[in-house]
């Protein structure tokens, strides 16, 4: 089950709320937060999306008992690779959304819950916090719902082998260190300084968000400087054009907060 509020303006939270199994994705929760995160990118709104697990855990993954095993489990390998890409296209629409995503990750985060940690832009978590690449550990492959993409860009090409190939797991303070997490927060407050993280991040123009977000996802895979350059260029030429960039001007001159409004 999927269940989405609005904590604040600009704020959308969406919570895997499943807690008696961890949080553990069955296909029909990836069905619906796939569905909810389309929903909104529709509503122009959302600035920014706050992504928890209810109760002790983030997300345990894939509900191997009721995917693989359960009346409707894959036959064979096309039904496989069909399985397969349900859940890459989930972390796939999580880091293209057009608003930020920030993962709240208290206690386990495994398998698929941590590719869909990874797939967010911001995670922060609780001192229980755990990171687990478990499919290497049942002879399956590491790679998969994005993590051989997104982790060694996060951590670095060493220390993302070492955690994929070993399978072991990464505690809150370990995360924190090596750059997996942003902000370790006390026990029961990671949710709370998730959230006012998405406050500075709302405070900002809808333009500024959603493009500084794409600047940033497209040039972690520039082929060079020059191509990093020629986006944030037009990018940039854009944002001088908007109503919202001549309000900053007002607002700066005036001393005042600025209010912007998408145009």
């Amino acid at each position: 089950m999927i269940i989405t509020t609005r904590p604040a303006e600009g704020i959308a939270l969406v919570t895997l709320a499943r807690p008696q199994a961890a949080n553990a994705l069955t296909l029909p929760m990836v069905a619906q937060l796939r569905a909810t995160i389309a929903e909104l990118a529709r509503d122009e709104t959302v600035r920014v999306v706050v992504l928890a697990g209810e109760g002790k855990a983030f997300c345990a993954g894939l509900d191997l008992k009721e995917v693989l095993q359960g009346p409707d489990a894959p036959r064979g390998p096309i039904e496989a690779m069909a399985l397969q890409e349900k859940f890459a296209g989930l972390m796939r629409e999580v880091a293209q959304a057009r608003f930020p995503v920030i993962a709240v990750v208290e206690g386990a985060a495994v398998g698929a819950g941590m590719g869909l940690a990874l797939a967010a832009d911001i995670r922060v978590a609780g001192p229980a916090a755990k990171f687990l690449v478990g499919a290497v550990r049942i002879a399956l492959s590491a790679g998969e719902c994005g993590i051989s993409y997104h982790l060694p860009r996060i951590v670095g090409g060493g220390r993302a082998s070492e955690i994929m190939l070993t399978g072991r797991p990464v505690g809150a303070a370990e995360a924190l260190a090596m750059g997996l997490v942003t902000t370790l927060a006390d026990e029961g407050e990671a949710l709370e300084a998730a959230l006012a993280l998405a406050a500075q991040i709302a405070a900002n123009s809808p333009y500024a968000i959603k493009h500084s977000k794409q600047v940033i996802r497209a040039n972690l895979d520039a082929p060079g400087l020059d191509a990093a350059l020629e986006l944030e260029n037009h990018v940039q030429c854009l944002a001088l054009g908007t109503e919202d960039f001549r309000e900053a001007c007002a607002a700066f001159a005036e001393k005042r907060a600025p209010h912007f409004t998408g145009s």
